[in-house]
């Protein structure tokens, strides 16, 4: 459960509030990016996520530890060490497990304790290939974020999620994103990832789910067009809201050397303030 009232959908929308940011920062930690203080030691991921997370925390609405970054290199301990720093300073910042789960519902049942038990995040990212059986047990966990995949930024996406219904003739894309936003949304607390990579299909899905919250996934290092990804996603009359837009490898990696938690806060500081700027000119434009 909680350790606090709030839900996962309260989280956000304070963190927009008080932050004043769109921008989630993602950890993706790979040692043989890592600068060289890190290598060989026995907590050296845990102690350069803290550090970033620090550099970056007045810069975010959220942060996203991806899980398998830190189980391929035996560093769950960390994880759990790592989300337990970020809930205890940083309080009002969700944290989002990226562990896209999706599986038959008893074992999704230990995939949601896994997630919010073991690791203690805000909300967890689910694949919904297999269907609202394998969704629902997360739903269970009360104010607890459960973010579907939806229009992802990768470009093999496209091989099945930009399939035609045969019912409706409508991408399946599209009709994960009204099961989200419909029948399935049971406890208020479902969000969708939907890439920047394709602007147009976040802007379709934005017009069927309303004001539900978007992980959009692909600037930075994907090169998804910031400008595009805010006009398309944004909230009609809510600037600065409606989204977590997500960076990991460009903030993580803005340098190798001693200097990378100050670049990496550099990079955190430009991106927010990109995204704070275009979510300003979507509403001048929309006037």
């Amino acid at each position: 459960m909680n350790s606090s009232s709030n839900t996962f959908s309260q989280q956000l929308q304070s963190a927009w509030a008080s932050q004043g940011s769109m921008l989630c920062v993602g950890f993706d930690p790979d040692l043989k990016r890592m600068p060289a203080i890190f290598q060989g030691k026995s907590e050296g991921i845990y102690e350069f996520c803290r550090e970033i997370a620090d550099a970056t925390a007045d810069t975010v609405c959220a942060f996203k530890p991806q899980f398998a970054y830190f189980a391929s290199q035996w560093a769950e301990a960390q994880l759990e060490k790592l989300v337990k720093y970020l809930k205890d300073k940083y309080p009002h910042i969700p944290v989002i497990l990226d562990s896209k789960r999706g599986d038959i519902g008893s074992t999704a049942d230990h995939y949601a304790i896994e997630a919010f038990e073991r690791y203690g995040a805000d909300a967890v990212t689910v694949s919904p290939y297999m269907g609202f059986d394998t969704i629902e047990p997360y739903l269970r966990h009360a104010g607890k974020g459960v973010i579907v995949l939806c229009r992802t930024s990768n470009p093999g996406g496209s091989d099945l999620q930009f399939l035609n219904m045969a019912t409706s003739g409508e991408p399946l894309y599209l009709h994960v994103a009204k099961l989200a936003a419909q029948e399935w949304n049971t406890s208020g607390q479902i969000s969708l990832v939907v890439g920047a990579t394709f602007p147009e299909e976040i802007a379709k899905v934005r017009k069927i789910v309303g004001e539900m919250p978007l992980l959009i996934p692909g600037i930075g290092a994907q090169g998804g067009d910031i400008d595009a990804t805010v006009k398309a996603g944004g909230i009609p009359n809510k600037p600065g809201t409606g989204m977590m837009i997500n960076s990991s490898r460009a903030i993580l990696y803005a340098s190798s050397g001693s200097d990378f938690a100050e670049a990496a806060r550099k990079v955190a500081i430009t991106t927010r303030d990109a995204l704070r700027a275009a979510a300003g000119a979507a509403t001048h434009s929309s006037i």
